[in-house]
Parts: structure tokens; C-alpha cells; sequence
């Protein structure tokens, strides 16, 4: 079950001599590429593993037919795993960045690979892991997220990735933002969402190391014991602020069984595999881990499922504009409905308990 790439898909190839030629100026020991395929989950930026003479590379370019300068910032992204990389154990080695479009048609940047599985949900059948298993891994993944929130920014460094100082309320007008640049067909969730979160935002919390991605299918584990977190990948988000904020993100991806049932998309998340913690047990246990009490985790919650909401409608947005013919995106509005749906049941859920 070890993660492994297939044959490029179809307009995604990359210039293998152009990008031959750069590594042999940037990489010591690099003389050639020995094979290039492609890693096929993922909706976002495309990854690549490159089979070379200094060994195997991940490559990491943002998508055809993106908008480079405002987003999938392949240069910070490989400045984040510079900075973590003393930090973290489970960062990949950075290897070598590149700038030059004229390359591949985008920057790039490489990092070691690090074999493992990853548990994408093409997995969901082939698991044959006992409840037991899957309770330990999610056990695992809350207590990554919750330690990557303590480490001391400070100390580190790592205050340089962003501005904390009104981090909650740049990320709900930000994002808001975003939806609507992108927006394709009227939904009416999100609507709601947005001018809930504009009433309803709290305010800053002590500020730490926000992934802004954190979920299965960036974790690469074991293989023994599959509960043993041997990466944490996709850092193009990472900044510092609110760490309850990426919480938020997470719980949003976090599904439930019945959840599955309705969302094919969602259901790509094997959180909802039996043994797996449930969405309150992964509040408690976070909060556990981090002694600390949360004291709205309903707004938390709705942004996230809101903000993924927003990343599943830019790339929708990217596909009816023709920069895209991925096929898997072509009913992605319904995702974005869903995910607008999953906010407003919780705030229908919190308003009739009376905590909202």
C-alpha cells in the first residue's frame, strides 16, 4: 500500500531535457533524469517523482492554468521547509528551488521523497487495518497537530512566515474574498456562511504554527506501525496566527461516516473508517493535548468547511474557464454545496442548543 505514482496525466508533462539541464546546474551529484511520473491524488498544486542518478525527488510546480503571482507559491512553500526543517523530524529534505518559468512553465522546487503510505481514498477498500489501527492513527494525527501548534515561534523563527496581529479576521475577509472572485453559481450556504462569519468572529488567540492543510492525505505513515507519522507534507499555506483557526480546517475535513455516504469528495478523507475518533472526540483530544479550553468551536468549524468551500470553487472556477480538463473536476460544485451545507447544519445544531 505504499504510495506510488502512475503515468503522467495528459497536458500535465513536464520539459524533462529543460529541467535535466537546470538540475545539473543546481543539484551536486545530479548527472540525469532517470524517469518522471506523476503522484495522482491531490486538486491543487501537481507533484511529481523524479527516478534520478542522485537518487528519487519529489517535484512540486503549481497546476496548468493557475494565477502563479497570487497563489501557489512554490518559493515560499520551499522556504517554509528550510525554516521547519530543524524543527520538524517529519519535514522532507528541500533540495533545490527554481524560479525561471522559462524551465517548465512555472516555478518548481524539489524535496527528498519519503516512502510510506498515504491514506488517500482509493485505500478504502484495499484496508484491511483493524478499528484498532485506525483509532491509534487518528490518535496520532491529533497529537501532530497539536505539537506543531506549541512549537515556540519565537525561538524558532518561524514569527518571519506571517503577521499573527489580526490573523482571524484577515483570514474570514480573505477568504470571503476569494469565494466570491471565484464564483461561479449562486450558493446559497455559503452566502450565509460569509455574513455569519463577519458577525461572529472572535478574537485572536496566542499565535503559533498554522499548517492551513492538515489532514490524511498529507501525512505519510508507517509503514510499521502504520500509526508512526513519518511526514507532514504540503506546506504552501503554512503561516503563523490563530492556531484554532487550522484546527477549524481540520475538523472540516474530518468525516463522518454518514458523510461519506453523500460526498464522494469528502469521503476521499478515510476519517470515517471504523475505529477512527469522531469529530468531538478530535476536539477533546486536542484540547487535551494542549490543556487549553476552546471556547466557540462552532465558529472554528464553519470556517474551515467554508474555506474548503473556497479552494474546491477556485479549481471549479479554473476548470469552467477552460485552464483545466481534469475530469474530476467537473461536478465539483456539488462539493461546494455540500461543504456550505455542513456549516449551516452546525450553525442550526448550535443555535438549538443555545451555545450560538
Amino acid at each position: 500500500m505504499l504510495d506510488q505514482p502512475s503515468p503522467i496525466r495528459e497536458g500535465e508533462a513536464l520539459d524533462q531535457e529543460a529541467l535535466q539541464a537546470y538540475l545539473r546546474q543546481h543539484w551536486d551529484g545530479f548527472r540525469e533524469i532517470e524517469g518522471i511520473q506523476q503522484f495522482p491524488g491531490g486538486y491543487s498544486n501537481l507533484t511529481y517523482l523524479l527516478q534520478t542518478n542522485a537518487g528519487e525527488a519529489v517535484l512540486r510546480r503549481p497546476p496548468f492554468g493557475a494565477n502563479i503571482k497570487s497563489a501557489h507559491d512554490m518559493g515560499r512553500e520551499y522556504r517554509v521547509l528550510s525554516k521547519l526543517k530543524p524543527v520538524l523530524k517529519t519535514i522532507p529534505q528541500p533540495i533545490v528551488y527554481c524560479e525561471d518559468e522559462a524551465v517548465i512553465g512555472a516555478p518548481f522546487y524539489l524535496m527528498e521523497r519519503v516512502e510510506g503510505i498515504i491514506l488517500r481514498g482509493n485505500l478504502a477498500k484495499q484496508l484491511q487495518w483493524a478499528p484498532e489501527q485506525m483509532r491509534q492513527i487518528s490518535e496520532s494525527a491529533v497529537d501532530a497537530l497539536a505539537a506543531l501548534h506549541q512549537i515556540d515561534i519565537e525561538a524558532t523563527g518561524l514569527i518571519e512566515l506571517g503577521k499573527p496581529e489580526g490573523y482571524v479576521g484577515r483570514q474570514v475577509e480573505g477568504w470571503i474574498k476569494r469565494y466570491y472572485k471565484a464564483e461561479t453559481d449562486k450558493v446559497p450556504a455559503m452566502d450565509e456562511l460569509a455574513k455569519w462569519m463577519q458577525k461572529n468572529k472572535p478574537a485572536d488567540g496566542p499565535a503559533g504554527l498554522i499548517h492551513n492543510d492538515f489532514k490524511y492525505d498529507n501525512l505519510v505513515l508507517g509503514p510499521d506501525p502504520p500509526h508512526n507519522i513519518r511526514a507532514i507534507l504540503d506546506w504552501e499555506m503554512a503561516t503563523v496566527g490563530d492556531p484554532l483557526m487550522d484546527l477549524g480546517t481540520t475538523l472540516a475535513y474530518w468525516t463522518e461516516p454518514k458523510e461519506a455516504r453523500l460526498m464522494p469528495l469528502a469521503a476521499a478523507n478515510l476519517t470515517w473508517l471504523p475505529g477512527n475518533l469522531n469529530r468531538q472526540e478530535v476536539l477533546d483530544r486536542y484540547a487535551q493535548q494542549r490543556e487549553i479550553v476552546i471556547p466557540n468551536p462552532v465558529f472554528y468549524y464553519v470556517f474551515g468547511a467554508f474555506k474548503i468551500g473556497v479552494i474546491v470553487q477556485q479549481i471549479y472556477y479554473r476548470y469552467k474557464k477552460g485552464h483545466t480538463q481534469d475530469p474530476r473536476f467537473a461536478n465539483l460544485l456539488q462539493a461546494v454545496r455540500y461543504f456550505g451545507q455542513r456549516g449551516r447544519v452546525a450553525l442550526m445544531a448550535d443555535q438549538v442548543s443555545g451555545q450560538g
